[in-house]
């Protein structure tokens, strides 16, 4: 079965996004679902995947990460307002049987992903 995961690297800090709140949507044509919110463990994880066998189908999604609260969470001094303040990264499952990994790499000005494995 397929399932949904991802995770956050600070590459400021060179460490797990620990703590960072993550929202995840699902894109229908012009309707947007809230799905959930999860905070990463220490890892820079979720805990389990966001979405897996009969709940993960095939479509559009979108994660939303909320970069600068993690950043100033961690004492990192922002300029108000922040260059980046949550990062939305849109994506498409074509095979609901996969495993879609969707990794961030994140500064407060500079983000960075790619299909993971």
């Amino acid at each position: 079965m397929g399932q949904l995961t991802t995770h956050v690297l600070d590459t400021l800090r060179g460490q797990p996004a620990a703590g960072m709140q993550v929202r995840l949507y699902r894109l229908d044509e012009g309707h947007t679902t809230f799905l959930k919110t999860l905070r990463l463990n220490a890892d820079g994880r979720a805990d389990a995947p966001l979405l897996a066998q009969e709940e993960f189908r095939a479509g559009r999604y979108r994660l939303v990460f909320a970069v600068a609260a993690y950043f100033k969470a961690c004492g990192v001094d922002l300029p108000d307002p922040p260059f980046l303040d949550e990062v939305p990264l849109d994506f498409g499952v074509a095979d609901a049987a996969g495993h879609y990994h969707v990794p961030l790499l994140a500064t407060p000005w500079t983000y960075s992903t790619y299909r993971g494995s």
